[in-house]
């Protein structure tokens, strides 16, 4: 394990650009598809996800299954019919458990199956026309004391050597989840994606995502299906974490009109932003940033104001440590994909050790190769 305390600035060509602008509001459609994740109906029976914290990969009469966006879930169940129900959770901490409530009273849940660490299949009975509200909370998640959580990007056409990188995290002590700031595939496809969250089921523990340019290569839809939101914030053990989409080298109007409350809401917590692009490439020789520099300030003028305490971005295939307003920013771009020539990097991801409400005790580069 490495230590970095300071930026490493190589003048070397772009690998990638984003993708070019067609329209005004590129990441449109993905900011509303925001709005609609966590919701579904099988008949008459319908389910929420509070603040859509879970994609719901597949929904049927009595059965449900969620792809976890945060370690803590809100759950709203409501079946006409009433009867059994099976809920599968996968994406979540493994000590996290799963209680409900009709109004103030108890529903028994019962544990079925539990395949992989991350995975969990759970049995509860619910009760004709009533609304069931299923909590999922792992013990320490109101906790205040120093914890690490890990962040790594750009795995793109390197699937195939990825199973690296989570023997590395599991290996690592202390990493109760990790991030992924984008390009978790190399176009975005069905089978990709599929692949991703098929490789993460050796991982210990989960890893919340937002997407980046590579995942727009097929269809610009298919990444809420699987992973759910690009952009949300949860908060876990004095930590608040804000997930940004901004694979279209921008951020879209609705996010900006979500963003001022978000800020808010974290200002009394030590606050990480985490992203794909950044808003200004440390090197700016290759435009690995926002398409709009005039755009770049106004996001950085939020982010300052808001006291964000750390930013985390990925696109570019190596590892820098600078400031932008005056926040420590990383990236961390070491997944596997084609790496920068001559940076002595190579495929890593980052430890980030936290001590809330306030101090960030180190930030350390785990080297795969």
């Amino acid at each position: 394990m490495t230590v970095i305390t300071r930026p490493s600035l190589h003048l070397l060509l772009a690998l990638a650009a984003p993708l070019a602008l067609s329209c005004l509001d590129v990441a449109e459609g993905r900011a509303r598809r925001d709005l609609e994740v966590g919701q579904g109906a099988a008949g008459q029976a319908r389910v929420v996800v509070d603040e859509g914290l879970a994609a719901i990969r597949r929904i049927a009469p009595g059965e449900i299954s969620l792809w976890a966006s945060a370690p803590a879930l809100s759950i709203r169940l409501t079946d006409p019919a009433g009867g059994p129900w099976t809920v599968t959770i996968e994406n979540l901490l493994p000590d996290a458990e799963l209680s409900a409530r009709v109004g103030d009273e108890r529903v028994p849940v019962e544990l079925v199956e539990a395949p992989f660490p991350t995975q969990r299949t759970f049995r509860l009975s619910v009760p004709p026309g009533a609304e069931v509200v299923l909590s999922l909370r792992p013990p320490d998640a109101a906790r205040i004391e120093p914890w690490r959580f890990a962040v790594y990007a750009d795995v793109q056409e390197d699937i195939d050597r990825v199973q690296d990188i989570y023997a590395k995290m599991n290996e690592t002590e202390g990493i109760r989840f990790a991030l992924i700031s984008g390009d978790l595939t190399a176009r975005g496809s069905p089978e990709q994606l599929e692949r991703f969250q098929r490789e993460m089921k050796t991982l210990a523990f989960p890893c919340y995502a937002t997407l980046g340019n590579h995942e727009l290569g097929t269809r610009d839809d298919l990444y809420h299906e699987w992973f759910g939101r690009g952009n949300f914030r949860f908060v876990f053990r004095g930590v608040q974490f804000t997930m940004l989409d901004s694979a279209s080298a921008t951020l879209d109007p609705l996010v900006y009109e979500w963003l001022p409350g978000w800020l808010a809401e974290g200002q009394d917590l030590l606050h990480v932003v985490t992203m794909h692009l950044a808003p200004l490439d440390p090197v700016g020789t290759r435009n690995g940033a926002f398409a709009s520099r005039a755009e770049a300030n106004k996001l950085l003028t939020l982010l300052a104001g808001g006291r964000v305490d750390l930013t985390f971005y990925g696109h570019i295939h190596s590892f820098y440590a600078f400031e932008n307003a005056g926040i420590p920013a990383y990236i961390s771009g070491g997944g596997g994909a084609i790496p920068e020539r001559l940076d002595g990097i190579g495929r890593h991801f980052v430890t980030v050790d936290v001590e809330p409400p306030g101090t960030v005790a180190q930030v350390a580069v785990v080297r795969v190769d």
